[in-house]
């Protein structure tokens, strides 16, 4: 009886499969998306032709400067290739490079079942343009200006540094006319005060980021942190963020702080900030302060994935320093997280910013 069952089941499967194409499915989700994907003679985009742009999105050429140069935009990718911020090893400079580089992110999400650049308009739009290589003020000015200049278009940004003092003046525009949520993955809360003279560092740009009136602290969740520089950040809970170490994630599950991230989120706008030290350095050894002890790649994708629905307005993945990276591992996970910030775009429910034509332009994909 067991082998007639079998018989019959590979008889069933060479009617239904044999000399299909690879891009022919029945599942209608998957129909919808290998549609889109892959063309009708069965061939798909090689993931290693082309110059490198983040995710292989449409490089979009001098767009800074103009609103004209987003007009038809959802999402803009954007490089910040600067880390004059950095307290301990320099590098993360040729973050935005290493990230550009990993070949192959997408295009589908198989846990939140989007297909996000079959949904959304989204383009490459290159690096910030930076005056001066020496001057870190000037270099806060000039991300400030490009990052307000994507926010007026009514496109949602997604930076790739550069050292995470680049999120300060990024804060500046898109909390410009709000304090917005924060979920904050690190392994430091960068809450410091001014160093030497600057206000600029790495170590600080929360701490500005609420004083100046950007972001909530009551809606910030702080997460994976851990080291030995806790004594610098009680501004932190001082100022009503919460804080989760990176040992508690480890006692309680990440499913319980994703309920914790999405009851401080609320409904009101929420930027993600993720250094890639928050992993630990045995995943991603590539970036200039590693700290041991660190978070699981699984478990930053479960809360990324955790946020479904969010009113998700801008995010960043900081301090990839490839010269540390001998794998590429580093790179991967940093596109990868890329990715699923992409994807909580395409599924936002209630989106506070829309698009100057009146909506997100998203390109409909069936959801079985």
């Amino acid at each position: 009886m067991a082998d007639d069952d079998g018989d019959a089941n590979l008889r069933r499967l060479r009617d239904k499969y044999a000399g299909l194409s690879g891009g022919h499915v029945f599942d209608p989700h998957f129909k919808d998306i290998a549609s889109k994907t892959i063309s009708a003679d069965g061939r798909r985009k090689l993931p290693y032709s082309d110059p490198a742009t983040f995710l292989n999105a449409p490089y979009r050429q001098n767009a800074f400067g103009t609103l004209e140069g987003f007009a038809d935009l959802d999402v803009a990718l954007i490089g910040v290739p600067m880390d004059l911020g950095v307290t301990n090893r320099s590098g993360c400079r040729l973050g935005p490079r290493a990230v550009r580089a990993v070949e192959r992110i997408g295009p589908y999400e198989h846990v939140l079942r989007v297909a996000p650049q079959a949904m959304l308009r989204v383009a490459d739009v290159g690096d910030v343009p930076l005056r001066s290589r020496y001057s870190l003020e000037s270099c806060h000015e000039d991300i400030e200006t490009a990052l307000r200049s994507v926010v007026q278009a009514g496109v949602i940004p997604l930076s790739v540094g550069g050292d995470h003092s680049m999120t300060q003046a990024i804060l500046r525009a898109v909390g410009e006319t709000r304090p917005v949520g924060l979920i904050h993955i690190d392994a430091h809360a960068d809450t410091a005060g001014s160093y030497e003279g600057s206000r600029f560092h790495h170590g600080g740009p929360f701490r500005h980021a609420v004083l100046d009136g950007m972001v909530d602290p009551r809606r910030t969740l702080q997460i994976g942190i851990r080291g030995t520089a806790e004594y610098l950040y009680e501004f932190s809970t001082d100022s009503g963020m919460t804080v989760v170490h990176a040992e508690e994630v480890e006692e309680h599950g990440m499913r319980h702080y994703v309920e914790v991230a999405r009851r401080l989120a609320g409904d009101g706008p929420v930027y993600v900030s993720f250094d890639i030290d928050s992993i630990d350095p045995g995943f991603a050894p590539g970036t200039g302060t590693p700290e041991v002890g660190g978070l699981m790649p699984r478990e930053v994708l479960t809360l990324l994935r955790g946020l479904r629905g969010l009113d998700i307005i801008g995010g960043d993945v900081v301090e990839v320093a490839p010269q540390y990276d001998a794998t590429s591992n580093t790179a991967q996970i940093a596109a990868q997280v890329l990715f699923e910030m992409l994807c909580l775009v395409a599924v936002r429910e209630r989106p506070s910013i829309e698009h100057p034509s009146g909506s997100l332009q998203r390109r409909h994909v069936e959801d079985a």
